[in-house]
């Protein structure tokens, strides 16, 4: 797996004789990608699905952090994404449930996503159903293609249906590879059993596209049932999982933590936490004092590798960068400290596990 890139490398030189001009493109993506600089998450503090309003935290300096503000040089800490080859800062951001994937909103969507990267900002979470999400990262990210890691993700669990989304997903995102692709929101056994089918399951476009140097890391994603995450990396050498990691997660009946991140160590999986503060649920009094103590705890969690955060405008996403800046590790007593602050509204914050 961490060799996707060299393979990628030699695809991409095979043709550099037919055009000169391309050839030079592809030397220097080459170069990027056999030096190893790979750079490299989704649900944000105040980002809220379409209807809610959104619960704003702001401190006062805050407001002058429009999208010219530089912050301080301090640079986000890093973290090896599992056996997959990336390094990448522990935030990423999302590309839905904020202007990114909002009809209308074009123009803070780009001022987001130019934010980010002039911030530090390497991974960029998005999906094929995610709305106008991949053309809006298509149109700021592929100046800036060899220092960022784009993952999508795909809905469909058949072959076909798959690869003609993927090169969907490839044209918005004006770009001709992906690092991580994603199977998206499973949920049910036959989900799995219609993924891995090796007649017509899904993973045989995932695994060709990589052959063809396409795709890097093959993923899931799920935020409904922790068991079918588990059984799938169970059955299958996935390279990623994308799964909720939030303080709320540890009351619910069924919760993530304690189920999926075993496994993952276990087999070297990376995993990227979403729905790290519930949409800004967790953000009430005596419950989470801001964003600070949510990414902090997710953060914190042993096997947690990055998280992805959306950004309803330039000075969340400043003041997320900030606090990433900031994260130290919490000690075990102050995890057991915000898990009983939780304990009363784990139902509110858990919400997401009854969508469709």
């Amino acid at each position: 797996m961490a060799n996707w890139k060299s393979s990628r490398r030699n695809i991409l030189l095979a043709g550099m004789s037919a055009v000169g001009a391309l050839a030079a493109t592809l030397i220097h993506r080459s170069t990027y990608l056999n030096q190893g600089q790979t750079p490299g998450q989704y649900a944000n503090s105040q980002s809220l699905p379409p209807g809610e309003p959104p619960s704003v935290s702001r401190t006062a300096s805050a407001e002058a952090l429009d999208r010219t503000t530089p912050l301080a040089s301090t640079t986000m800490p890093q973290r090896r994404l599992g056996r997959t080859g990336l390094s990448l800062p522990i935030l990423g951001l999302g590309g839905s449930a904020s202007p990114l994937s909002r009809p209308g909103a074009e123009s803070e969507a780009i001022a987001i996503i130019e934010r980010a990267l002039d911030l530090g900002v390497q991974y960029f979470d998005t999906a094929a159903n995610y709305g106008p999400s991949e053309e809006r990262l298509g149109q700021v990210l592929p100046a800036h293609r060899d220092r960022v890691i784009i993952a999508s993700k795909t809905s469909r669990r058949d072959r076909d249906a798959a690869w003609s989304q993927l090169e969907t997903s490839l044209k918005r995102l004006n770009t001709d590879y992906l690092d991580i692709w994603q199977f998206h929101a499973l949920t049910h056994d036959w989900d799995i059993d219609t993924i891995l089918h090796r007649q017509n399951g899904a993973i045989l476009a995932a695994e060709e596209a990589r052959e063809q140097g396409i795709i890097g890391a093959i993923g899931v994603t799920g935020h409904h049932n922790p068991g079918i995450i588990t059984k799938a990396l169970q059955r299958y050498p996935f390279d990623t999982a994308l799964i909720p990691v939030n303080a709320a997660d540890i009351h619910t009946a069924d919760p993530f933590i304690p189920a999926v991140l075993p496994v993952a160590q276990q087999q070297d999986v990376g995993i990227i936490a979403m729905k790290v503060p519930a949409y800004g649920r967790l953000f009430k009094p005596g419950v989470l004092s801001g964003m600070a103590e949510a990414m902090g705890y997710a953060l914190s969690q042993t096997g947690v590798h990055c998280c992805i955060i959306a950004a309803e405008t330039v000075v969340q996403l400043a003041e997320n960068v900030q606090v990433a800046q900031a994260f130290q590790p919490m000690p075990i007593d102050r995890l057991a400290d915000i898990e009983r602050r939780t304990a009363g509204v784990w139902r509110d914050n858990s919400f997401f596990r009854n969508w469709g």
